[in-house]
C-alpha cells in the first residue's frame, strides 16, 4: 500500500463542540494525500462518538484512545509512533485550515528545501467568527534558534509542518504545557533554521477559558523552558525572556 506524504496529528480532549469542523477542514483540502492520527486523551462528552462515525466513512481518519488522561505531548506522541508519511503536520482539534494550507505549504517546503516551516493564521472566537488579529503577520523570512528562544516568531502548533525526511524521528517533550514550543526549539537545532511562509492557512480558536489566554500561566512556562528544558543560563534567559515579554505585550 502506497504510504500517505503527509501525516497530521492531532490530540483531542472534550473537542465534540469543535472536532468534526476541525476534520471537516482537512477533508476539503486541495491536496488529498494525507493520513490523519488522532489519540484521544479519555474525553468524558461526545467526542469518541463523532470519531468513530467519521472514521467509518473516511478510511484516512485513524483514532486510539489513552488508557488514562496523560495529556497533549503523550497523546501526541502516540499519533507520531504511528505517522507513515515523509511530512508531519500539526492540527488542534478546536483550530481550522484553509483549504489550500497543505497544497501551498508543501509546494513552499519543497521550493526552499526547508525541513521545518510554520505560516501566519488569524485568530477566530468560539463561533469561528474572525478578531480581526493575524499573528505572525509579516514575512520572517527564515529564524533561527536564538530568535525562536526571543519569541520572535509564535510557531502556532496548527501551523507547523516538518520534513521528517530530512530532521528525523521525533517525540515532544513530556511537559504538560509549552510541549509544542519546546518541540519546535528541538528540532529547530537539528534544521539550523525554520522558514515562515506569510500566507493566512490557519484559523486558530481562542476559546473561552483556554490555557494559552493566561499570560501569567504562559511566562512561567517560557522561564521555564529556558531554564529546565534548554539549560540556559540565568543572564541569557533573562535577555531571551526581555524580548518575549515586550512581544507579548506589544505584537500586533
Amino acid at each position: 500500500m502506497q504510504l500517505p506524504v503527509v501525516s497530521i496529528i492531532m490530540a483531542t480532549y472534550n473537542s465534540s463542540a469543535y472536532v468534526e469542523q476541525t476534520i471537516n477542514s482537512i477533508v476539503a483540502q486541495s491536496f488529498s494525500d494525507w493520513e490523519l492520527l488522532i489519540t484521544d486523551d479519555c474525553s468524558k462528552d461526545n467526542t469518541l462518538k463523532i470519531l468513530e462515525r467519521i472514521q467509518a466513512s473516511d478510511p484516512r481518519v485513524q483514532f486510539n484512545q489513552n488508557e488514562r488522561n496523560r495529556g497533549a505531548a503523550v497523546s501526541r506522541n502516540r499519533s507520531l509512533n504511528r505517522a507513515q508519511g515523509r511530512y508531519i503536520a500539526f492540527l488542534d482539534s478546536d483550530d481550522l485550515w484553509l483549504p489550500t494550507k497543505l497544497e501551498q505549504h508543501l509546494q513552499y517546503m519543497q521550493q526552499h528545501q526547508a525541513a521545518l516551516s510554520f505560516t501566519s493564521y488569524d485568530i477566530v472566537d468560539q463561533h469561528s467568527q474572525s478578531r480581526n488579529k493575524v499573528v505572525d503577520k509579516a514575512d520572517l523570512g527564515w529564524i533561527d534558534y536564538h530568535q525562536l528562544l526571543k519569541k520572535k516568531a509564535t510557531f502556532g502548533c496548527s501551523t507547523v509542518m516538518v520534513d521528517k525526511q530530512l530532521l528525523g524521528d521525533f517525540r515532544m517533550p513530556l511537559l504538560r504545557t509549552g510541549q509544542d514550543y519546546a518541540t519546535w526549539l528541538m528540532l529547530i537545532k537539528r534544521a539550523g533554521k525554520a522558514l515562515h511562509l506569510p500566507r493566512v492557512l490557519t484559523r486558530y480558536r481562542i476559546t473561552p477559558g483556554s490555557i494559552s489566554r493566561n499570560k501569567l500561566k504562559k511566562a512561567k512556562r517560557q522561564w521555564q523552558i529556558y531554564r529546565e528544558q534548554e539549560k540556559i543560563n540565568i543572564v541569557y534567559s533573562l535577555w531571551c525572556f526581555a524580548f518575549y515579554a515586550f512581544r507579548a505585550v506589544f505584537r500586533k
